[in-house]
């Protein structure tokens, strides 16, 4: 079986910048240790948007600018490329996505799973926007494949709603650890 992490959004915009968090700041350790420790390939996301992000529909309803490919919050933060850095793991290109979900991901884990079953394993942020997107383009893609959620590496844009996506992706059959 091939093992899977799927590191989504571990932007310094998501963490201490634009949209950053407590709770975001808080699982950074922990997701940089999974990753330092993680033996199979990882994938990721990054949120990416232009100059006119302002202009565009998620800017119209959520009027911060945010991950401006090129720009220090697009980047992915420190601990996180350190823990990239070290792993033995296969790390490969992370998709950038203009969307809170990857159709790119989805397609480039379909190839992966192609000869063999998988587990995937998603951690990172916003467990109530781009971690369930994510979570269900997979589902939809590799309806067979074990998809999991580290509750204790992602974080939402508010407790409650971490909480609540976690539920909602309990009840799509995808599996939390806590």
């Amino acid at each position: 079986m091939k093992h899977i992490l799927v590191v989504v959004d571990m932007q310094n915009d998501f963490i201490d910048g634009a949209l950053g968090t407590e709770e975001a700041q808080n699982i950074v350790t922990a997701a940089a240790d999974k990753i330092r420790n993680f033996q199979g390939d990882i994938y990721g996301t990054l949120d990416t948007h232009g100059e006119d992000y302002l202009e565009t529909q998620e800017g119209k309803n959520l009027p911060v600018a945010h991950c401006i490919y090129g720009e220090d919050g697009w980047a992915l933060n420190g601990e996180i490329l350190q823990a990239l850095a070290e792993t033995k793991a296969e790390v490969h290109d992370f998709c950038k996505k203009g969307a809170f979900g990857s159709r790119e991901l989805g397609d480039v884990l379909a190839e992966a799973c192609s000869t063999e079953d998988c587990r995937i394993e998603l951690i990172g942020l916003c467990t109530d926007i781009c971690v369930i997107s994510n979570a269900m383009i997979l589902k939809s893609v590799l309806p067979e494949a074990e998809i999991m959620i580290d509750a204790k590496c992602c974080a939402g844009v508010t407790p409650e709603s971490h909480a609540n996506a976690l539920e909602a992706m309990k009840a799509c059959q995808i599996k939390i650890q806590e």
